[in-house]
């Protein structure tokens, strides 16, 4: 069983690879170290906005940073392509024995009281307008 702490250290580098921008810095950053003021001018976006996407990514331990005498610079966290790979893994790892597999337009993969609006039709095959989740 997977942890609640182990849940939203996953949903916390999945919210911070949602973003166009974040994904280049990250990108940017796998190829070499970089400060904000360089990021901003690879980017094309303002120096504060680079500044909070890679708080964001820091937050999600994707990225560290680096004093060199006036600047910051950053890189891509050790172990960094490792937790993201095992949060994606983690999406399609084996279901739990509650969960069953869901067969499109099978009536039986919804509860009874959804059935119907969910596949037009009940059980025994009779036709109904399609209304509701598909």
């Amino acid at each position: 069983m997977v942890s609640t702490s182990e849940k939203r250290q996953r949903a916390q580098i999945f919210r911070a690879l949602s973003v166009e921008s974040r994904l280049r810095i990250m990108q940017l950053l796998s190829r070499r170290t970089l400060c904000v003021g360089a990021l901003s001018e690879l980017l094309g976006i303002s120096a504060g906005a680079v500044s909070q996407h890679l708080r964001v990514l820091k937050d999600a331990g994707l990225i560290e940073s680096e004093r060199r005498g006036f600047y910051i610079h950053y890189h891509v966290a050790a172990g960094a392509a490792e937790r993201c790979t095992a949060a994606m893994a983690s999406l399609f790892a084996s279901r739990s024995e509650k969960t069953r597999p869901v067969r499109k337009g099978k009536p039986e993969s919804c509860p009874p009281d959804r059935a119907r609006k969910c596949h037009g039709r009940s059980r025994k095959g009779a036709s109904a307008q399609r209304t509701g989740c598909r």
